[in-house]
């Protein structure tokens, strides 16, 4: 399915209680994508509760703490299908503690969709996630101004919430064309798969037909290949004596049997002689598609080397620009000493400073911070132990991506993205 051309990765973002959960559980009810049996233990524990119709949001808030609590905690990952196109969704948390969660979910969508509740608009957690979506690259946004049922004026609140929404996402530099509002109720399926008639003002797709249609963007611009080695395999058995391949998965790009590539960061040149999958053989392989590259040279390599194509190989770097959310509780301070991971490799780090803060509310960048807080999204700058082959994020989302991990208990700690991701935003001066 990973493979799949018409795959398109989606996630759902919004704040507390603006149905998120009932919207995924209604996308799954409507493309027939729960069994009969969901549907019965979803309606038994809605009639326990009291509820006079099936809570859909059950079908993926699936920790106690979740349907006890009727939040979103975890990050859901849910699988459907269209005749059209075929889905990956995660549905992400509300909360404003469990925005690294968020972070997680949307890092490898191709399409975001926001709620916001029809009642209330857009508010302070919308301009939070808006942030991070823009931060994250991600090419398209979906505006689902959900509970559209309960409002009077429908057609003047959708208006007015669409227009303040897309003021903000060209501010955080999305294009008209990157973004589609879509008034919809995920309690009783207005605009989900059927156009509803409590809306004829609304004209547009219905939000399956929207997610069926829209364009499956995934790089700002094409890349050459990108494999993070995982695993060298060597059997030595009688069957296979001198069997050298090297595992993992493509991050970006493509490979064909014959190309010249990269070792990096070593330098050292080859072809490709072989492509081995557990299916056979190939002549080619993909951008996702896990593989074992055979080498026409015997070349030192080892997990964590990245094997590139020489034509737009990326340098190895040691001291550069990133961009950091941070996600623990634990502040992040100029000199810290950590573990960066990046694809396959981690090395030592350290964090040379903190040169500016991302203000998402008011769309600006603040004076160096002396520490950084949770859920606070900062420029600094970080020097590693070895270098590392990335790219800039704004080149290639995969291998221009990283995180950072406490180097005595393991946990992670901050995402990081390599460059300034905070330069394209249209953001207003160092205040």
């Amino acid at each position: 399915m990973s493979h799949a051309p018409d795959l398109l990765r989606i996630a759902t973002a919004g704040s507390v209680d603006d149905g998120k959960s009932t919207l995924v559980g209604r996308l799954l009810y409507d493309t027939k994508s729960v069994l009969a049996d969901q549907i019965d233990a979803v309606t038994k524990a809605s009639v326990d509760r009291g509820l006079d119709t099936p809570d859909l949001s059950l079908l993926v808030d699936g920790l106690r703490a979740e349907r006890e609590q009727g939040i979103t905690i975890d990050v859901a990952y849910r699988y459907f299908a269209t005749p059209a196109r075929s889905f990956v969704l995660a549905d992400t948390p509300g909360h404003v503690q469990y925005t690294r969660n968020t972070v997680s979910g949307a890092s490898t969508a191709q399409l975001v969709i926001l709620l916001v509740d029809a009642r209330n608009g857009v508010v302070a957690q919308t301009r939070r996630h808006a942030a991070v979506m823009a931060l994250l690259g991600v090419p398209q946004l979906v505006l689902a101004v959900n509970k559209i049922d309960l409002v009077d004026d429908a057609a003047s609140v959708f208006a007015e919430i669409s227009a303040e929404f897309g003021e903000l996402t060209r501010s955080l530099g999305w294009s008209p064309e990157q973004v589609t509002s879509i008034p919809v109720s995920a309690l009783h399926g207005d605009n989900i798969a059927k156009p509803s008639e409590n809306t004829l003002f609304y004209d547009g797709p219905t939000l399956i037909e929207h997610l069926e249609t829209v364009p499956n963007l995934t790089e700002r611009a094409p890349v050459g290949l990108r494999f993070p080695v995982q695993y060298v395999i060597r059997p030595r058995t009688p069957e296979y004596p001198d069997y050298r391949g090297y595992a993992g998965q493509i991050a970006a790009g493509r490979v064909t049997v014959g190309d010249e590539i990269v070792v990096l960061p070593s330098g050292q040149r080859t072809t490709v002689s072989g492509i081995d999958t557990a299916d056979g053989p190939l002549e080619t392989a993909h951008t996702g598609r896990s593989v074992t590259l055979l080498l026409a040279d015997d070349v030192d390599i080892s997990r964590g080397d990245l094997i590139a194509a020489v034509a737009d190989a990326p340098e190895p770097i040691q001291q550069f620009t990133a961009t950091v959310c941070w996600l623990a509780e634990k502040p992040l301070r100029p000199g810290a000493r950590l573990l960066l991971k990046h694809g396959t490799k981690t090395t030592q780090a350290i964090v040379g400073g903190l040169d500016a803060l991302f203000d998402e509310q008011n769309l600006a960048l603040v004076d160096a911070p002396e520490t950084v807080e949770l859920n606070q999204i900062v420029r600094i700058s970080v020097q590693t132990a070895e270098p590392i082959p990335a790219d800039d994020y704004q080149v290639n989302r995969e291998s221009g991506s990283f995180l950072l991990i406490d180097p005595a208990g393991g946990n992670t700690l901050a995402a990081g993205l390599v460059g300034d991701a905070l330069a394209p935003l249209h953001l207003k001066e160092l205040v």
